[in-house]
C-alpha cells in the first residue's frame, strides 16, 4: 500500500448487479481451484461504510447438481441462515489504486475479522453517473464459519481445501 491515502467517497452509492460478482474459490482434489458465486447480491457505500448481503440460496457452481449439498447443513445451512453478509469498519485507498479493506464478515451465523485487499478505481460511468469500483479478495478458513464437510481423497488428503478465496467485484453508482 502506497503512503499516501485517497478518500473513500462520500454519499450514496448502490450496486450495479450487471457489472457486479461475489463469489469463491477453492482448492479440489488437491489440484485445481473449484468456483462458485452468488447471483443474488446486495452492496452499498455509504458515507464511507462498504456493505454487502449475498443470498446463499442463489449460489451457482459449474456442477448444478451441487446446489442442494451447499444449501444443506454440511455447508451453508440456507434454512437457517439465508445470507453472507460483510460491514466495513476501514477503508484504506492508496494514491495508486491499492486498497485494503477492514471487516466483519459473516457466514452461517459466525462473524470473524477480515482484510480483503485489491484495487479501487473512481470516476463517471457511461452514463454520466459516479461510479466507484473495487475488486477486493480476503482468505479465511471456512472450519471457522462452521464450514466443516469433508472428504478423504483415495491416495489420502482432503478432497477440499480448508482454506477460501472469498471475491468481490464491485460497481457501485451515485444515488
Amino acid at each position: 500500500m502506497s503512503t499516501t491515502l485517497q478518500q473513500v467517497p462520500t454519499g450514496t452509492y448502490a450496486i450495479d448487479p450487471i457489472h457486479s460478482t461475489f463469489g469463491f474459490a477453492v482448492k479440489h482434489n488437491g489440484i485445481s481451484l473449484f468456483r462458485g458465486q452468488f447471483e443474488k447480491v446486495d452492496a452499498s457505500l455509504e458515507d464511507g461504510v462498504l456493505t454487502g448481503t449475498a443470498y446463499v440460496d442463489s449460489i451457482n457452481t459449474p456442477i448444478p447438481d451441487l446446489k442442494g449439498h451447499l444449501l444443506a447443513p454440511d455447508f451453508f445451512d440456507a434454512e437457517q441462515t439465508p445470507t453472507v453478509e460483510f460491514r466495513s469498519n476501514e477503508i484504506r485507498i492508496g494514491d495508486d489504486g491499492n486498497v485494503e479493506v477492514d471487516g466483519e464478515l459473516t457466514i452461517r451465523g459466525v462473524t470473524h475479522t477480515v482484510t480483503a485487499r485489491g484495487n479501487y478505481a473512481s470516476g463517471l460511468g457511461i452514463s454520466g453517473a459516479e461510479v466507484a469500483g473495487f475488486d477486493i479478495e480476503t482468505r479465511i478458513d471456512r472450519r471457522d464459519y462452521g464450514l466443516n464437510w469433508q472428504a478423504p481423497l483415495p491416495s489420502g488428503g482432503d478432497a477440499l481445501a480448508w482454506d477460501v478465496r472469498i471475491e468481490a467485484h464491485l460497481e457501485l453508482v451515485r444515488q
